[in-house]
């Protein structure tokens, strides 16, 4: 029996490596295929999406090759990865042979939430501090002015794809939504994640872990596990 692919799309400033730990957690019946966009890791010297939907097309050949032969795909996105995760299943729906069971959205507001508070066009210093304020959380290669040269670029790039981002169909999804949330979380509210509800008519349940917008780093055992729970992994 093939595993059940797991599709797993970044926060913004993230590369793939995020997910490398989560590749030897998980139970023999799934595994982890993490997307790396433009202008990060090995594709460092490529130039960074500012839109979803062109972030969508450059890595969707690589999803279709992940899925081909897979049983069950199921989708998980943190924060810009979750809007990334919506416009993909909707691209996926169209695949002939894919068999989508279910989409983890976490850390996000609905789809078609506007973002009131922005960082794009602050100065860096700005940008940064307002980012550190929406996440809880600052990357420590920041705080050295080299690796923030490098870095800056592509992080502003996926904060404004992020802030910009309008759904591309009004229809909702047919597949099952599960939103994941840390209780703590003082940039997304349960009844803003709890919007994600609208997005499918395929099912919808949430779940609250320990911690804050980044709970992911923290609580990876707890959401590794709830998320193989809920495919029939574990």
């Amino acid at each position: 029996m093939q595993p059940t692919v797991l599709i797993c799309l970044p926060f913004a400033g993230a590369g793939a490596s995020f997910f490398d730990s989560w590749k030897s957690r998980l139970p023999e019946g799934l595994r982890v295929a993490a997307a790396q966009l433009a202008g990060r890791e090995e594709r460092f010297v490529e130039e960074p999406s500012t839109d979803v939907a062109r972030a969508v097309d450059d890595i969707f050949p690589w999803v279709v090759e992940q899925v081909a032969s897979a049983e069950q795909v199921a989708l998980f996105g943190h924060s810009m990865g979750a809007v990334l995760a919506y416009e993909l299943a909707h691209r996926l729906d169209d695949v002939a042979g894919v068999s989508l069971g279910k989409v983890f959205v976490s850390g996000s507001p609905g789809p078609w939430s506007a973002r009131t508070s922005r960082a794009t066009g602050l100065d860096d210093d700005g940008f940064l501090a307002q980012v550190q304020r929406f996440a809880g959380y600052s990357h420590p290669a920041l705080e050295h002015p080299e690796m923030r040269g490098l870095l800056l670029p592509t992080l502003r790039a996926d904060v404004e794809m992020h802030e910009n981002y309008r759904p591309g169909s009004d229809k909702p999804l047919s597949v099952p939504i599960t939103t994941l949330r840390g209780r703590d979380d003082e940039l997304v509210s349960a009844e803003q994640i709890a919007q994600w509800g609208a997005a499918t008519t395929g099912g919808f349940s949430g779940v609250e872990f320990d911690g804050g917008h980044m709970y992911l780093s923290d609580a990876a055992d707890d959401l590794l596990r709830h998320i193989a729970v809920e495919l029939g992994a574990s």
